[in-house]
Parts: C-alpha cells; sequence; structure tokens
C-alpha cells in the first residue's frame, strides 16, 4: 500500500498527471486509506497525494466535496499527534480547499461537502487544544463571513445543533484565556457570524453538547461575548483616536488605522446583534430555546450604556478635531443609532449635543449625510412624541435634514431605502408638525419637494399602511399653507394637486380594522385637518367631494 501510494504521489508531482481524470477519481479512495491508516509515513504520502490533487486543477478540489471524502480526512485529524508532519501538511490541505473551493457556483451535491467540511472544522474546534484549533478558526471565519452563501442554507437547514454548540465551545475557550487580541478579533467575528446566519438569538440559545465539554450557561456565555467585544471596542476607539489625532507620522499609521477601522466594523456589528438579541429578551419576541435571566439583561444594558458613551466620546473627539467624513464615524453612527432605537433617552445629554454633528457624517467614499441620518430615525421618531424632542431637533434644522432624507429615498435613481425607513421619516415630520404647533415653521422649498415626495411614495404601492401615513403628512403640510400660494410656487403645479387629492380620496376611503389603533389614528388627523382647510383648497375639495363624504 505504502509503495502504491508513494509512486502515485511521486507521479502527481507532475501537475499534468495530478489533474487527470483517472488520478483525480482516486481521491475517495486515498481519503479512506488517510481515514484507516496507523502508520505516519503512509498518512504523510497520503496528504501530500491529496493536496497535490487539490492544487492541480478545479475538478481535483471539488472532488473533496463528494460523500463521506471529508469526514474520512476529519477523523483522522483528530487523531495525529500535534506538531506532527501529518497535521502539517492535514491544515495545509484543508486551507488550500477552503480558499480554493468556491461555493457560489458549487451543485447543491458539493454543497452538502462544504456543510461538512463546515461541522468537522467545527468540531476540531471545539475539541482540540492545540494550534490546529486556531487554524480550524480562521477557516472558519473565512468560510463563515462570506456574504449571502448560498453554504448558509445549507447550514440553516442542518436538523441537529452540534455543530452549533462546538462553534460555541471554541469561542469559549478563546474568549476565557490569554490569547492574542487578533484570535479574539476572529472569535468574536465567529460569534457575528453565527448570528448573522442563524440569527441574533443564536447568542441566547441552549444546546446540547457532545464531547464531554464543559460549556458555560447561557447567561454566562452571552456576557462573556459581549464583554469580550466592550474590552476590544474601548482598546480600538483609544487607539484610533491617538493615530488620527494625535500620532506626529500620519504617513506611517495609514494601514494601520484602516486595519483598526475594519476591526471595529466587525465589533459593531456584533454588538449591534447583541442589541437586538437583548431587545428579543426583554420583550418576549423570537423564541429562544433558553430565555437569559432579567439580571443578565440588566448587566447587558448596563454595559451597552457604557459602551456607546465611550462611542459618542470618539464622536465628540472627532468633532473637536472638525473631522466629520470616514466609515469609522459613519460605523460609529449607526451603532449609536441601533442602541438609541431600543433605549431612545439613553445617554441624552451627550446625545443631543452631538446630533447636529451627526447628522453631518459621511462614509469615506459618500458625498452626503444621508446614512446618518438614517440610522437615527428609530430614534428621532420616539424621541419627537415629546416637545423637547422636537425643539432639539429644530434647533439646529435637523427637521429639514430628515426631510431631505426622506425625498432622497423616492427619487428615482438616488438613494433607496427600505419602506421601514420611510415611515420612521414621515412619523418624525408628523410628530415634529404635532408638537410644534406653536412655532411658526415657513413653508419653503423643502416642504414642496416633501409633497411631491409622497405623492412619488404612495402612488408604488397599494398597501394601506402607505396610503394612511403619506395622506396624514400631506394633510399636515397642506394645513400650514393655501392652494393659491402652492400654485404660485415654479416647483408645484395643477398636476401635484391632483395627485393629492388622489391620495387623500384613497385614504379616506379605507376601511380601517377594528384593531388597528394607529390607522384609526391616522384617519382622524386626517379628516380634521382636511375639513380646516378644505376651503382654502378649491380645487382639493371639489374632487375629494365627489369621492366622499366628509
Amino acid at each position: 500500500m505504502r509503495l502504491a501510494v508513494t509512486v502515485l504521489a511521486g507521479l502527481a508531482r507532475v501537475p499534468e498527471v495530478a489533474a487527470d481524470e483517472g488520478v483525480v477519481s482516486t481521491v475517495p479512495l486515498v481519503a479512506e486509506v488517510v481515514a484507516k491508516s496507523t502508520d505516519p509515513a503512509i498518512t504523510e504520502e497520503c496528504f501530500e497525494l491529496l493536496s497535490l490533487i487539490a492544487i492541480a486543477s478545479e475538478d481535483g478540489a471539488y472532488e473533496f466535496c463528494e460523500p463521506g471524502v471529508i469526514d474520512m480526512i476529519f477523523l483522522q485529524i483528530l487523531s495525529l499527534t500535534d506538531g506532527s508532519k501529518c497535521v502539517e501538511l492535514a491544515i495545509n490541505l484543508l486551507q488550500l480547499l477552503v480558499h480554493k473551493l468556491k461555493v457560489d457556483t458549487m451543485s447543491s451535491e458539493k454543497l452538502q461537502g462544504m456543510t461538512r467540511m463546515v461541522t468537522c472544522l467545527a468540531r476540531i474546534f471545539a475539541v482540540l487544544h492545540t494550534a490546529v484549533k486556531f487554524d480550524a478558526l480562521h477557516m472558519l471565519t473565512f468560510l463563515l463571513s462570506q456574504k449571502e452563501s448560498p453554504l448558509h442554507d445549507f447550514l440553516r437547514s442542518i436538523p441537529a445543533s452540534i455543530w452549533e454548540s462546538h462553534i460555541r465551545v471554541g469561542i469559549t475557550a478563546i474568549l476565557q484565556n490569554r490569547v492574542v487580541s487578533s484570535e479574539k478579533l476572529h472569535a468574536l467575528l465567529l460569534a457575528e457570524c453565527m448570528m448573522s446566519i442563524l440569527g441574533e438569538d443564536w447568542l441566547s440559545e441552549d444546546f446540547e453538547v457532545q464531547d464531554n465539554q464543559n460549556v458555560l450557561s447561557v447567561d454566562k456565555f452571552v456576557l462573556l461575548v459581549l464583554e469580550s467585544a466592550r474590552v476590544e471596542v474601548a482598546v480600538l476607539l483609544n487607539e484610533l483616536a491617538y493615530l488620527k489625532y494625535e500620532s506626529s507620522k500620519i504617513s506611517q499609521t495609514d494601514e494601520a488605522i484602516s486595519q483598526k477601522q475594519r476591526n471595529l466594523a466587525i465589533l459593531f456589528s456584533l454588538i449591534e446583534r447583541i442589541i437586538k438579541m437583548i431587545s428579543n429578551a426583554s420583550s418576549g419576541e423570537g423564541a429562544p430555546i433558553h430565555t437569559i435571566r432579567e439580571s443578565t439583561i440588566m448587566q447587558a444594558i448596563t454595559g451597552l450604556n457604557e459602551t456607546i458613551n465611550l462611542v459618542l466620546d470618539f464622536l465628540q473627539d472627532a468633532k473637536d478635531h472638525g473631522q466629520w467624513k470616514g466609515d469609522d464615524l459613519l460605523a460609529a453612527a449607526r451603532i449609536v443609532g441601533s442602541y438609541l432605537a431600543e433605549a431612545p433617552y439613553a445617554c441624552k445629554e451627550k446625545t443631543g449635543n452631538l446630533l447636529e454633528f451627526i447628522f453631518s457624517i459621511e462614509g469615506q467614499d459618500e458625498s452626503s449625510s444621508f446614512y446618518s441620518i438614517c440610522f437615527m430615525l428609530p430614534m428621532l421618531s420616539q424621541i419627537t412624541m415629546e416637545v423637547d424632542g422636537c425643539r432639539t431637533l429644530a434647533s439646529f434644522g435637523g427637521h429639514k435634514a430628515v426631510i431631505d432624507c426622506l425625498v432622497k429615498m423616492t427619487e428615482q435613481g438616488g438613494m433607496t431605502i427600505d419602506n421601514g425607513s420611510m415611515f420612521l421619516a414621515c412619523d418624525t415630520i408628523i410628530n415634529f408638525m404635532s408638537n410644534m404647533k406653536s412655532v411658526h415653521i415657513p413653508v419653503d422649498y423643502c416642504f414642496i419637494r416633501l409633497l411631491k415626495a409622497l405623492v412619488t411614495w404612495a402612488g408604488t404601492t397599494d398597501a394601506s399602511s402607505v396610503t394612511m401615513t403619506a395622506s396624514c403628512l400631506c394633510v399636515m403640510l397642506l394645513d400650514m399653507t393655501s392652494e393659491k400660494f402652492l400654485l404660485s410656487c415654479s416647483h408645484f403645479d395643477a398636476n401635484i394637486l391632483g395627485s393629492l387629492s388622489e391620495i387623500i380620496i384613497r385614504s379616506l376611503q379605507q376601511d380601517i380594522p377594528d384593531d388597528d389603533s394607529e390607522q384609526f389614528k391616522q384617519k382622524q388627523i386626517i379628516v380634521s385637518g382636511y375639513k380646516r382647510w378644505a376651503d382654502r383648497f378649491p380645487r382639493v375639495k371639489d374632487v375629494v367631494e365627489q369621492h366622499v363624504s366628509v
């Protein structure tokens, strides 16, 4: 057997031979030899042969995705002596396959093989306590961090949750032990990948664990991941601030800054998912297998509050240095927005002082602050329910920035966003106008653009929620002016007025479900508002009253 493998491995050093269909077809057989071999010399020869086949051609690499091949190789890896030549060859083979195989173009059968690779790597990550653990970690993060990968769908379909628990065991071991920061970042990235693929509640689910592994309780695991992420964020924010604003050797630190910004983005994404998970746990949404304790939730919220305060300090530092452009600043605005969406009055003083600056933040390659404003909409839609929140927004003309953001969502060829953000922007403006009745708000071009944007939005769908929200805001805007004034504006004409009339008619004809208090309230606003200004809009009144009785 050894002679046969040695001869074949020698021949396979010629790429054309290794790529030959007959040689490629031996992969399952050689993998079986690896699984059964007790002779390190034969195992080494087999791994060398398999590596040569994988390197020589795509067909050779994809042959490893055939049923059972990966499993046989991994069975041997688990039993190999740490530091041996066999381990080195085996890891080199796996790294080669992980980076060479392209899941986007794989058939379902081949994807099943890749799924087995992930589950086997997860077991190695959990069980082994050698350098191979870190190799497995890096391969897992490479495979799972690919966006919109078809592999993710296959992983979600696996009925057993053993591989998920293996990932948790491995992450716990990395975060609990003294390892370099870069490896902890990899472990936290893996946690973020798992939450991205399987949902935020993965972090708080309870799994059965095999291999006699000691596992932290769900509550301790949640806090371990969060606290580890918080520590890394604090360090990175300090380092970035120093490199950007205090280092005298900026030309030598550009790459260092970029790498730290990328790491910060990973951590922010993880913390955002934890915020969502905590929100679900607090509200009882979702269906986690294990519900985390209230004391854990409170401890997590305290930690999150401290971290958001640090992020706000980071933004204050940027403001003080006249910096408003950068992907790290945009990421900071996003995580602040995500947290304040759940706790709108947290860090109230700092947020109020920085809101105007946050509204100016742009990504490195962007020419407007569109996204930074969008990130703040969930919070704004809540704080503007009170007069103080509206005053904060009005103090720097923030309501006009929200209107501009809303308009851009509807502009053809412009930046687009989902209806969720449209509703939040509309709610913010509706709240603002409702609570600022005592303050004169001049009807300028931004309000005319808003009317046109609402016409565009309502024209894209028959959804009652869109119709009612658009009509409600239109009615409030029309209450501030008159038909004569609008028609005198260069950017407004009778056609727009006709479209506004149609939206109002549609909203008045809507049958509101008994349990929909929000739409019922909107209809009341529409009816009362229309009655106030109908005489100032004779054209609208004529059209509306031909179709409905108000």
